[in-house]
């Protein structure tokens, strides 16, 4: 499973590397939640939509509030990486940890600036059988909060990582995971809090400043989980 290293020219600010699929022994935090549905309901939350339709759930300015400014994609970069202190991590080397989102097919992604600072946001939407996407996101988890300190040598810069678990919203979705990760290179730290729920066939994670994950995590749940309407 990849998932994405982003840097810019002040230091990380976003957090995802590639990693095995392997399990470290530590479960999801996950929880049943509360749910009353209507047969149609339930049926709508098993259907796999396309990558069009997870860009119409996407949040956008009018959805954030003043302040916000969405940045273009960038072409994915495939700088060498080695992985330093992390055994589970390592062993796939270089060539695996490269960019790109996770490789669910189905997929759509946006991220922001806030008020002209360092401080982001970025939401990714990705669809698949319930199955596929709990395995994905979770084996990813799992490695990445196993290893709480590491380093992670991209396009000749090391960058120091450290992680932890945190404990996730149980009361949304299906199953939801969530950490800290904070980034230091180059004299400078940034710190990334990572949330990801899955309900039903959707999978949502939003990665950014923690208090701009905080501020709008239900909302991006809200707007990625509402029924189609014809």
């Amino acid at each position: 499973m990849r998932v994405r290293v982003a840097t810019t020219a002040l230091g990380i600010t976003a957090a995802l590397l590639a990693v095995p699929a392997c399990s470290t022994g530590t479960e999801p935090d996950t929880a049943p939640s509360a749910r009353t549905e209507k047969p149609a309901d339930a049926a709508q939350r098993t259907v796999t939509l396309s990558s069009a339709a997870l860009a119409t759930r996407l949040l956008d300015e009018s959805d954030l509030g003043s302040g916000y400014l969405r940045k273009p994609e960038r072409p994915a970069r495939h700088d060498d990486v080695t992985v330093i202190g992390c055994p589970a991590l390592s062993e796939l080397g270089g060539d695996a940890a490269t960019g790109g989102s996770l490789t669910f097919p189905r997929k759509a992604k946006a991220t922001f600036t806030y008020a002209g600072s360092s401080s982001e946001i970025s939401e990714e939407l990705y669809s698949d059988s319930a199955n596929k996407l709990s395995d994905g996101i979770g084996q990813i988890f799992d490695a990445m909060t196993g290893c709480p300190t590491y380093q992670v040598v991209a396009g000749g810069t090391p960058i120091d990582i450290t992680s932890q678990k945190l404990t996730a919203p149980h009361d949304r979705g299906d199953e939801q995971w969530s950490q800290l990760l904070t980034f230091s290179a180059g004299g400078r730290s940034t710190v990334v809090k990572q949330v990801a729920i899955r309900d039903g066939s959707l999978l949502l994670v939003v990665s950014g400043s923690p208090a701009l994950v905080d501020r709008h995590l239900d909302k991006a749940l809200a707007k990625a989980t509402a029924t189609a309407t014809s």
